[in-house]
């Protein structure tokens, strides 16, 4: 029953995280101004802004123009629950808020990564349609992260995030130069600092893995149906972002799985 309510509260923050997408392109106040149609301005009622529920009902379209609903927005809803899901389904110890305020720890350690996984989510949706990572994300991505590797551990901070951050940073960073911006963007390298400091080592080698891999296959996919060129720009942040989840959720398990190999 609780995985159910996170993955509820999960598909709630997915519909808050598309008005922030929205924001981001067009500008504006999400605070101060109400979600509207992008292409009639028709304001939304609540009963137009159910996650999931609303954009089925309505058919994926706009109930007073009549104009389609990207499937951006069902897709981000139903990606941030199930990552919510996922989150505390690999480490249920953390505590819904009840009648006596129960009180865990795991909860902050929640509350953090549940930062992290929307500010991705947002990070994909916008360089996959932009082709930008967008520093007003990133920023504070990279500015939690170290926060949370200094209250976790304030009197002897590990060294392995920092040098992790350091190499794949510093990695990004070779290519950036030696393509002269060509092949990745340098938004890619500042990410690589996040990847290191929120993965750490090895988990970090193991994004850039599936980074590379995810990449390479959907490239292929891409140029055998002509959706793309051996010129054309393909956006590697979203990839980046796969790599990343994977190496979380599943990259002690790789590993493991690698070193009995040999």
């Amino acid at each position: 029953m609780e995985i159910f309510f996170v993955f509820l509260s999960g598909l709630i923050i997915g519909s808050f995280l598309n008005s922030v997408i929205y924001r981001l392109e067009v500008g504006g106040s999400i605070a101060r101004e109400r979600s509207r149609c992008p292409k009639c301005g028709h304001i939304l009622a609540w009963y137009e802004l159910v996650p999931l529920f609303s954009f089925a009902v309505q058919r994926g379209q706009c109930r007073t123009c009549g104009e389609r609903v990207s499937w951006q927005y069902p897709m981000v809803e139903l990606a941030a629950g199930l990552l919510f899901a996922l989150a505390y389904r690999q480490s249920p110890g953390f505590i819904l808020p009840s009648a006596n305020f129960q009180f865990s720890i795991y909860n902050l350690q929640f509350l953090y990564l549940f930062f992290i996984l929307a500010s991705l989510l947002i990070i994909f949706v916008f360089d996959l349609k932009h082709y930008i990572i967008p520093n007003k994300v990133l920023y504070p991505l990279i500015g939690v992260a170290l926060s949370h590797i200094f209250l976790a551990a304030p009197i002897f901070l590990p060294a392995h995030p920092f040098l992790s951050a350091l190499s794949s940073a510093g990695f990004f960073l070779s290519i950036f130069i030696l393509s002269r911006g060509e092949w990745i963007g340098f938004g890619d390298v500042k990410f690589g600092v996040f990847m290191g400091l929120f993965l750490g080592f090895p988990n970090f080698l193991v994004a850039l893995f599936f980074s590379y891999v995810l990449g390479a296959l959907i490239g292929g996919v891409l140029l055998l149906y002509q959706r793309k060129t051996f010129k054309s720009q393909i956006p590697f942040g979203p990839f980046l972002i796969a790599g990343t989840l994977i190496a979380y959720f599943y990259g002690n398990e790789i590993m493991q799985w690698y070193l009995n190999i040999f």
